[in-house]
């Protein structure tokens, strides 16, 4: 029985998972040491934190919306968030052998990603290889709430584009203007995450824990009230048909929702 359960799981999905979760940590962090770490030059050349931080958002979103638009993305759905997989279990597109199949993914994805970020040396080093940690002058219970707010944003706007006929095929296009607008805004409090898989890598290479568990009790609980928000408000009406960020159509195994 075990064997036959193991043959029927669509590992070319989950394979395609973990290389997605793997990409967005490893092009992503790499734009935060890029801009943030010392030895390299976009202090001098961008001498504003607020304006990297912009930037920095842009680029770790166009990283995500990039492997959405994938093969990557066209196999998997390109989640690439354990909390973004919990939201749609909640909508009743995944089951929960296949939402268990994916955060592991995820998480063996997010380990992968983050050990290629040893390469940046002394310059990762420096900001813990892009760990998330409560900013300084922050308290935990802040950076916790800014996770929260952070996520319920992520969460609305990721259901609002899926669920809009006309928005749907452009769902991508949000994560750079989202997380560039949330990273200028949230990050000094909590390095906006939003995503456990994302903070977990870069905090096991670096060996930086403090505060690790704002990263994932944060993004937890925002999805709850962000799922909660879009089932009992007027954003009811944009419903989520399948659980893929984009190639709608592609449904190889069959257990995307449709």
């Amino acid at each position: 029985m075990f064997r036959l359960i193991f043959m029927k799981l669509p590992w070319q999905t989950y394979l395609s998972e973990l290389v997605g979760t793997a990409l967005l940590i490893g092009i992503g962090c790499s734009f935060v040491i890029l801009d943030f770490g010392t030895r390299t030059p976009m202090a001098s050349v961008i001498p504003s934190e607020g304006l990297r931080r912009l930037i920095t958002g842009f680029l770790f979103g166009a990283t995500g919306a990039s492997i959405a638009y994938s093969q990557v993305g066209k196999i998997s759905g390109a989640h690439i968030n354990p909390v973004v997989t919990l939201a749609f279990r909640i909508k009743g597109k995944l089951s929960s052998r296949e939402t268990i199949g994916y955060i592991v993914a995820q998480f063996v994805g997010a380990i992968a990603g983050a050990v290629p970020l040893l390469l940046w040396g002394q310059s990762g080093k420096s900001i813990a290889f892009a760990s998330t940690t409560p900013g300084n002058g922050y308290t935990m219970f802040e950076a916790l709430i800014g996770e929260i707010a952070t996520t319920i944003c992520l969460i609305l706007g990721l259901f609002t584009f899926l669920g809009h006929k006309r928005l749907r095929k452009y769902t991508p296009l949000l994560f750079p203007f989202l997380y560039a607008v949330m990273v200028w805004l949230e990050a000094p409090i909590s390095g906006t995450s939003t995503n456990p898989a994302r903070s977990f890598g870069p905090s096991l290479v670096s060996g930086v824990w403090y505060g690790w568990w704002i990263y994932f009790v944060g993004p937890l609980v925002g999805m709850l009230i962000g799922v909660t928000l879009h089932r009992f408000t007027w954003l009811k009406k944009f419903e989520v048909e399948v659980a893929k960020i984009y190639h709608f159509e592609h449904d190889k195994y069959g257990i995307f929702g449709k």
